[in-house]
């Protein structure tokens, strides 16, 4: 990742999809900010050169998905096939919103660890970027104004599982392994003290600032010469990526922004941790949660499409 000059904060990238809208997310919102971190390596790796593979035979047919409700579910044998399905269209965006991983739940993985080690790997050679909503903060900035955002921060990060951090940065790691670029945001020591100035909206700020950090990077990396075709990623919690978001949230989300600039190839894939659902507030209000039974397909991948470009995959039951 990207790491001039650069000390490191937490990352607000709160998606609380299920919060009351035009209001903060909740503290059991299905997705919350991510704790602080320190850069994952900058630049990227090429791949290695290797031998051609020698010929297989021709893979069998994957079964067929089972249609199981509304929102044109369908119930696929692995996460894989799933994901493959999202990737029909051919999108120059695909913008990944997970439900972060809340203390409590170490003992199930992660939504990170499972597109780190199922996903990221079948996108090598066709994603060029990977923008991972973790902050870099330029270290001229004033100390009393940074400490003041991660502050604020905390309060939203609290519940979370410790290994988020990391299972973040190894994300950006497996990227340039993969020969996909990873970076973080960047925002200017004017942005931060923007948030400073908005307190007590401090956090609606900084939804605000993802938001705008994520469109920008994204637009400059689609227009670099050796992207041409190639996919850029964004990674981060569920509510950035909303291709249509809902009334009151419209500057928290860059989804109508990048689908307009690259003529409808933008998807929305949120990425959920079945363990993860809870009867709440927050998770009931979201879209495909009604028509959706964890005692139904337990060992499927549950693919929702409730809207043209946008997906939700629930995975399996953790074994």
């Amino acid at each position: 990742m990207r790491t001039p000059r650069t000390s490191l904060v937490a990352a607000a990238f709160l998606a609380a999809c299920g919060a009351p809208a035009g209001g903060a997310p909740s503290a059991d919102a299905p997705s919350a900010s991510a704790p602080s971190a320190s850069a994952a390596a900058s630049g990227s790796s090429s791949p290695t050169a290797a031998s051609p593979p020698a010929p297989q035979a021709p893979a069998a047919a994957s079964p067929a998905p089972a249609p199981c409700g509304a929102l044109g579910c369908l119930a696929f044998d692995t996460p894989a096939q799933a994901f493959a399905r999202v990737l029909e269209s051919g999108p120059r965006v695909l913008a990944v919103g997970e439900a972060h991983a809340q203390r409590g739940s170490e003992g199930v993985p992660s939504t990170t660890r499972r597109f780190t080690e199922l996903f990221l790997p079948t996108l090598a050679g066709r994603a060029s970027d990977l923008i991972i909503e973790l902050w870099a903060v330029d270290p001229r900035c004033k100390k009393e104004q940074v400490a003041r955002v991660e502050a604020e921060q905390r309060t939203v990060t609290q519940g979370q599982a410790a290994q988020n951090q990391d299972e973040f940065l190894a994300l950006g790691h497996a990227a340039k392994r993969l020969g996909i670029r990873p970076h973080q945001l960047t925002p200017s020591c004017q942005e931060i003290d923007a948030i400073v100035r908005a307190e007590p909206d401090a956090v609606t700020a900084m939804l605000e600032m993802i938001a705008r950090l994520t469109a920008a990077d994204a637009k400059a990396l689609l227009g670099r010469e050796d992207a041409a075709g190639k996919m850029v990623i964004a990674y981060g919690g569920a509510l950035h990526n909303d291709v249509a978001p809902r009334p009151g949230r419209e500057r928290w989300s860059f989804g109508p922004e990048l689908s307009a600039i690259t003529a409808g190839k933008y998807v929305e894939l949120d990425l959920i941790v079945r363990e993860f659902i809870k009867e709440s507030e927050s998770w009931r209000a979201l879209p495909w949660y009604p028509h959706f039974d964890r005692e139904k397909h337990p060992d499927k991948a549950v693919l929702f499409n409730p809207a043209p470009g946008s997906y939700t995959l629930i995975f399996p039951r953790s074994s």
